[in-house]
């Protein structure tokens, strides 16, 4: 199911660029909202994935994203407003549980895993480019990565490619 937003306006010049740094749920769905949003307006939209954002784009990772309790105070349970206690969040099985339950509030509302998601930002016209550095220091490569990056760029490229755009660090 795609999901991309159309409010009928026409194209834009417009730009967004957004800085993926992080790998974990709650901080790979963000990115991909706003892309996502970005790209129903008509917004020209670069995703730049660097550090642990990395986890998004690689092949043995990116079925894998998990979500940790561990230092988000602001975690609750499903049920009411009740906050999880910090002590509960270290304890074994937490994180596959909190991940369990998450990617089921996500599911829930018809919003897709992260490798179905990026795919539709791509055939919805936007670009995935890797940082070349984070490669570096990862060790990786093109063929670790999914097909549809456009390239392992550095941050001087990116600068380049995303010129007048909105930038968004995620």
């Amino acid at each position: 199911m795609t999901i991309i937003p159309n409010f009928d306006d026409d194209d834009t010049d417009r730009k967004l660029a957004i800085i993926c740094s992080k790998g974990n749920l709650d901080m790979a769905y963000p990115a991909l909202v706003m892309g996502n949003a970005a790209l129903g307006e008509g917004v020209e939209t670069h995703l730049f994935f660097t550090f642990w954002g990395f986890d998004m784009i690689t092949k043995s990772r990116m079925n894998d994203l998990q979500f940790s309790a561990v230092g988000n105070t602001a975690m609750h349970l499903p049920v009411k407003d009740i906050r999880m206690p910090q002590a509960l969040a270290p304890m074994p099985g937490m994180t596959g549980l909190a991940t369990k339950m998450m990617k089921q509030q996500i599911a829930d509302l018809g919003i897709p895993e992260v490798p179905d998601f990026l795919d539709q930002i791509v055939a919805a016209g936007g670009h995935l480019w890797a940082c070349r550095m984070s490669a570096d220091m990862m060790d990786l490569h093109e063929s670790d990565l999914r097909d549809d990056v456009e390239g392992i760029i550095n941050a001087a490229d990116f600068i380049e490619i995303s010129e007048g755009a909105q930038l968004l660090f995620i």
